[in-house]
C-alpha cells in the first residue's frame, strides 16, 4: 500500500487512473469562503452577477505555476469577469509571488486545502491544477482538468466569452 501524502494521486494520475474533479458542467460552484493575500475574505454570493474563473495551482513561484499565472494576468481583462488564482500555498507566499510577477488578481491562500478538497482538486496537501468557469448565476460553465498550461487560457477565454 502506497502511502497517503500524495503519491498515492500522482502515480494515478501518472498512469491516467484517476486525478479529475467530480464537479460538472451546470452544478452549482461549491461556496468558497478563504482569504485571499490582502486577508479579504472571497465568497461566491458576492460574485453573483459576475463571470468569473477559478484556477487552482500546486504552488507559487515555480515555472508551470508561474507561467499559466502570467498568461492569466497577461489576459485577465479579456476574459470580461473576475479571475481568483487558488493553491494551499500561505498568504505570505501569495504575496511575495503576486509582487514578483505583478499579478493583478486575488490569490486564495486555501492553507489546509479545504476548498481544494470540496471541489475535487486536492492532491495529497497541495491543490492540482484545474481551472472552473463560472456562470453569472454560479453555476460552472466549464471545468478544466486536468489543465495543460500551454492554450489553457485561450480555452477559458473562449468559455468565458460565449457566456451571456
Amino acid at each position: 500500500m502506497l502511502p497517503s501524502f500524495g503519491l498515492r494521486s500522482r502515480l494515478k494520475r501518472a498512469l491516467g487512473l484517476g486525478g479529475r474533479t467530480h464537479l460538472q458542467v451546470g452544478e452549482v460552484a461549491p461556496d468558497i469562503e478563504v482569504a485571499d493575500e490582502t486577508g479579504k475574505v472571497w465568497s461566491l454570493a458576492e460574485l453573483r452577477g459576475q463571470k468569473a474563473v477559478i484556477f487552482f495551482y500546486p504552488a507559487d513561484d515555480t515555472p508551470g505555476c508561474t507561467r499559466e499565472s502570467c498568461d492569466f494576468r497577461d489576459h485577465a481583462a479579456e476574459l470580461g469577469g473576475v479571475v481568483l488564482g487558488v493553491s494551499t500555498d500561505a498568504a505570505a507566499s501569495h504575496v511575495a509571488f503576486s509582487q514578483k510577477f505583478n499579478l493583478r488578481f486575488p490569490l486564495l491562500a486555501d492553507v489546509g486545502g479545504e476548498m481544494s478538497r470540496r471541489w475535487g482538486v486536492l492532491d495529497g496537501s497541495t491543490a492540482r491544477r484545474a481551472s472552473f468557469v463560472i456562470d453569472r448565476e454560479g453555476r460552472i460553465a466549464l471545468v478544466v482538468d486536468p489543465v495543460k498550461v500551454d492554450g489553457h487560457v485561450a480555452e477559458v477565454r473562449a468559455a468565458m466569452l460565449a457566456l451571456p
